[in-house]
């Protein structure tokens, strides 16, 4: 059983930075949709996420996925790992990750994926089923981490950035240093045909323990009683 999602948006968001398989593009309507509905977003970021939304929609899904391997499996500058850009292989990323477990735990989950407990989709989908005060003050805390990864993603001319770039405009936080170079929709690198996909989704988005949904939870489960 998964947690009831309380910010779809940061559910989607999840999704996107997700390794890319079919799933993504059965749901890519929805999550334009919710994209548009998020009002804490300005235009910018809205229209950086239809880009990137539209350009996840075609290409070759092999070929996506060794982009996305290239991209975020092969160098640190860009890689979701989030403490591995503060402890990098030490003891104290160890230590740190024990401690985010345990917070997740506390809130009756616990990880259905191999992925690691800091690694950024599995973060914002947690974060997806708690208060807004939580979800400010925990990505207000990693913004440094977020900013420097979406910079790396700029440098890289990638639409990923998008969704860093929408992370920090979501709780007011200092943007992208170029963030007017984020691709639209009417302006797209050639990193925009690249396709991106969430594992087991899950947007239907109210409770995702509704099983009138087809999705399925993409990194939690209700931990047993």
């Amino acid at each position: 059983m998964s947690a009831a999602v309380t910010f779809p948006v940061l559910k989607a968001f999840a999704a996107l930075l997700s390794y890319p398989d079919e799933a993504l593009r059965a749901v890519l309507p929805e999550i334009h949709g919710i994209v548009d509905g998020e009002r804490r977003l300005g235009r910018r970021e809205r229209a950086a996420l239809h880009a990137l939304v539209a350009t996840l929609a075609q290409g070759d899904l092999i070929d996506a996925q060794e982009r996305y391997v290239a991209l975020f499996d092969r160098g640190r500058a860009t890689s979701l790992n989030l403490y591995e850009h503060v402890h990098g292989d030490s003891r104290d990323r160890g230590q740190a990750m024990i401690d985010l477990m345990q917070i997740y735990e506390r809130a009756g989950l616990e990880l259905s994926t191999r992925e690691l407990p800091d690694h950024l989709p599995v973060l914002l989908e947690f974060l997806s089923t708690r208060s807004w005060d939580e979800v400010r003050e925990m990505l207000a805390d990693c913004a440094h981490l977020l900013r420097h990864i979406g910079n790396a993603l700029l440098e890289r001319h990638s639409p990923y950035a998008a969704v860093l770039a929408a992370l920090l405009a979501l709780v007011s936080e200092q943007g992208l240093d170029s963030v007017a170079e984020l691709p639209t929709a009417e302006e797209k690198s050639l990193d925009e045909e690249w396709a991106e996909a969430p594992v087991l989704f899950g947007l239907g988005c109210g409770d995702a323990r509704d099983g009138a949904s087809t999705a399925k939870p993409l990194h939690f489960v209700r931990r047993p009683v």
